[in-house]
């Protein structure tokens, strides 16, 4: 009784739910109940809380509940128990979440959100179809593609992949392995193989990269439509192309690089867009760099009702939207726990001494934002007294001393001299262009760059 009385002045919410008398309401509320985690229905209660009863006959619990058990399908059959306060009779209607979902009332979907019933759309229909039978859109048939649409060549670097992650050497040919992980059916791909293992352009896996100076000024940029591998690999390499680079002086032979932003951390980030993306969506993902943040959206919100709130306590039991993808990312070590992630790249940025990124649920998608922020790095290593900060205008400034004192020289010669890469100097040197500081002299094989 207590526990009633406290569910009652607790008010209507995400598993609760007030009716005045039994109504057509009063179903809905149990199908919506039904589809989510389940919920209580006090009927005998006014919205406001107040025990208002319920007159009832002999036979009203019997009819109510012969009544949800016709009008709902699956059929659900819900516990209905009278109870009295003061004097007033309540009827308290229990439902389970039910285990064969969705649950329908006259042909209408429902779900139970907050304190309230939401009508289910069509994408929120398949994916509780697909859960119910332990499957995902993934591992269904994509009747627009054959095996000529895949390259069984990249199938052979995947299966490369699995072995130097498990190592040992596999002996099945690339169909067995397409077989095996029952990413082709009956000879016909699935929407995951396709994915996977595309051989030219590939029309759902759209993935937009810029570099931006202003919110609509682009200085850079990159469209791909091609495998889910290939994708991951070419979106890092130009992410870390416009990262700036600084050097540390710890002491050692060797100067430490440190980018602005901590590689794992982007390369996480790029793994789960890649992994969790919704692909039924005809919305492309989209990447922008701009000087103090990266922003990574995905198409499609987060997957089985997770909250933000859930997302950032960690305390949520991980299921993945795709689950054939991420088995073959799984078995060739790009990913390793499902779930780990977001924890993952939040104690990144945190040892990057970056701000936290932010996690939103944006446009019927999904957004990460991480931050830069600069700051002083001052003996990096432990137990090292001596750092200075050599960031890329240090970086810079010792390319043209570096001219200065020896002219005619080339990239390769100052990348050894800096102990830096080529694709750094020729950023650096593209700078000192801009700035009119240096220029190339003589032929291209034998001149070098001088100092104006």
């Amino acid at each position: 009784m207590q526990e009633i009385l406290k569910q009652i002045k607790a008010g209507e919410g995400q598993k609760t739910e007030f009716k005045r008398s039994f109504q057509k309401e009063v179903i809905e509320s149990i199908v919506a109940f039904a589809n989510a985690k389940g919920g209580k229905v006090f009927i005998g209660v006014s919205d406001k809380g107040e025990i208002m009863g319920v007159e009832l006959k002999q036979e009203s619990l019997q009819s109510w509940i012969n009544q949800v058990k016709q009008n709902t399908s699956p059929s659900v059959i819900p516990d209905m128990d009278v109870v009295e306060i003061d004097g007033k009779q309540i009827v308290v209607v229990d439902v389970k979440e039910y285990p064969i979902k969705p649950v329908s009332y006259k042909n209408r979907y429902l779900l139970r959100r907050q304190n309230s019933n939401h009508v289910m759309n069509m994408e929120e229909i398949a994916n509780e179809y697909l859960k119910t039978k332990n499957s995902s859109w993934d591992y269904y048939v994509d009747e627009r593609q054959s095996l000529n649409d895949i390259s069984l060549e990249k199938v052979e670097q995947f299966i490369e992949k699995i072995e130097r992650h498990f190592g040992k050497i596999f002996h099945d040919t690339p169909m067995q392995i397409l077989q095996k992980y029952g990413l082709i059916v009956d000879d016909k791909i699935t929407f995951g193989a396709y994915l996977l293992f595309s051989k030219d352009f590939n029309a759902i896996s759209g993935v937009q990269a810029g570099r931006f100076k202003t919110p609509t000024d682009i200085i850079d940029s990159i469209s791909l439509n091609t495998d889910l591998f290939t994708e991951i690999d070419e979106l890092i390499v130009f992410l870390r192309k416009h990262f700036m680079v600084e050097y540390i002086i710890t002491g050692n032979p060797q100067r430490e690089e440190r980018y602005d932003y901590p590689l794992e951390a982007v390369r996480e980030i790029v793994l789960n867009m890649i992994v969790h993306r919704d692909y039924r969506d005809s919305s492309d993902s989209i990447i922008k760099i701009f000087d103090d943040r990266i922003e990574f959206f995905n198409p499609g919100g987060l997957y089985d009702d997770l909250t933000i709130e859930e997302l950032k306590s960690n305390n949520y039991i991980s299921k993945t939207r795709n689950k054939l993808i991420a088995l073959m990312f799984k078995e060739c070590g790009l990913i390793e726990k499902y779930g780990s992630g977001i924890d993952r790249i939040k104690r990144l940025c945190k040892e990057h001494r970056l701000p936290k990124p932010k996690f939103e649920e944006i446009q019927k998608g999904f957004r990460v934002t991480v931050y830069k922020e600069k700051k002083d790095y001052v003996g990096v290593n432990e137990g090292v007294s001596e750092g200075v900060n050599e960031g890329v205008n240090e970086g810079v400034k010792l390319l043209y001393t570096l001219i200065q004192k020896t002219p005619n020289k080339k990239t390769p010669f100052f990348a050894k001299e800096l102990n830096t890469s080529v694709k750094n100097i020729e950023r650096w040197i593209k700078q000192l262009k801009d700035e009119d500081k240096i220029e190339f002299r003589g032929a291209p094989k034998t001149g070098g760059y001088y100092a104006k």
